[in-house]
């Protein structure tokens, strides 16, 4: 059962169209990826979903509420963690936790007892009491998920997660997003890390110059994308130069230089390794590896960007490159 139904969803800034009508929906209980690059779309759809920014046009449903009509309802269902903290630096994590279970109406000795918890859970109580500002920005980013959740939300919303934080800590974020959902919180999340996407996400949708291209399961977008396949081979030197050789013997591969020392071909029939090494080593190359590679989800994600913006530059009249 969809739990957020968007239709038509649109942004505007004067003459800046932000996001384009877009339309998708989100099972209950899913972790639903939102992928693009900077300024595609992604902040300023959460941002009309969770009530911090007014929608130009289209419709939005949350748990069956009407986010233009009720969306004072619709915040008490969700939490939202944005991309730069909203908490205050003033303020200490445990005060800043209370606060903000406060804005829901949560009573004071339920709220403290809240916060704490929180505070444990994320590996904070030892500078519960300390100032927000002196946090350092793996903290800081823990303290405004453990806010966002502090009153239980059925649908979190998570915009950036993990960008400029340690590995540590974003690690432990993953495992609360995976956490989280398993005890049936359906989750929101944009990324730029296309990695995290695919351990994370259940559906993932790619937004270009504010309209949704492609949306589609993780599984199924991987499959599509391993119909290629992908060779590597690392040799002494002059990969660029080999490149112009081995285009010029196999035209119908996709081959590039990485490096100096790395060539990446992908090609749809399958073929061996042996017969691009005898190339290579024809050219006077030393061949050190030669390896079959999985395509990621990255390449999907280049490949649907890259087309879409190709579509909608030729739309404008430019030309398509």
């Amino acid at each position: 059962m969809s739990i957020i139904q968007v239709s038509k969803l649109t942004k505007r800034y004067d003459d800046f169209v932000a996001v384009d009508g877009v339309d998708f929906k989100i099972d209950d209980g899913e972790i639903f990826g939102f992928l693009g690059p900077n300024g595609a779309g992604k902040t300023s759809t959460i941002n009309m979903l969770t009530g911090l920014a007014k929608m130009t046009a289209g419709s939005a449903y949350i748990a069956g509420v009407d986010c233009n009509k009720d969306m004072k309802k619709v915040q008490q269902m969700i939490g939202i963690v944005p991309d730069e903290s909203n908490l205050y630096g003033e303020m200490s994590g445990f005060d800043n936790l209370c606060f903000c279970a406060s804005l829901y109406g949560i009573k004071k000795k339920e709220r403290e007892k809240r916060a704490k918890e929180l505070l444990e859970q994320f590996g904070l109580t030892n500078t519960g009491l300390k100032p927000f500002k002196a946090y350092s920005k793996g903290m800081k980013r823990k303290l405004t998920i453990a806010a966002g959740i502090i009153h239980a939300p059925k649908i979190l919303f998570l915009d950036e997660p993990t960008t400029g934080i340690d590995v540590e800590s974003a690690r432990y974020i993953r495992k609360l997003v995976l956490d989280l959902n398993q005890k049936g919180t359906t989750i929101f999340l944009t990324t730029h890390y296309l990695e995290e996407a695919e351990r994370l996400c259940d559906r993932i949708a790619f937004i270009v110059d504010g309209k949704i291209v492609h949306i589609g399961k993780v599984d199924a977008l991987m499959q599509e994308a391993q119909q290629k396949h992908m060779m590597q081979f690392t040799i002494d030197k002059d990969a660029e130069k080999h490149k112009a050789f081995l285009e010029k013997r196999f035209v119908d591969y996709h081959i590039k230089a990485k490096n100096d020392t790395t060539i990446t071909i992908s090609s749809l029939p399958m073929t061996t390794l042996m017969p691009i090494m005898q190339c290579l080593e024809e050219t006077g190359s030393t061949v050190y590896e030669a390896k079959r590679i999985k395509p990621s989800l990255e390449e999907v994600f280049v490949k649907i960007t890259q087309t879409a913006s190709v579509k909608t530059d030729t739309r404008k009249g430019g030309e398509a490159s």
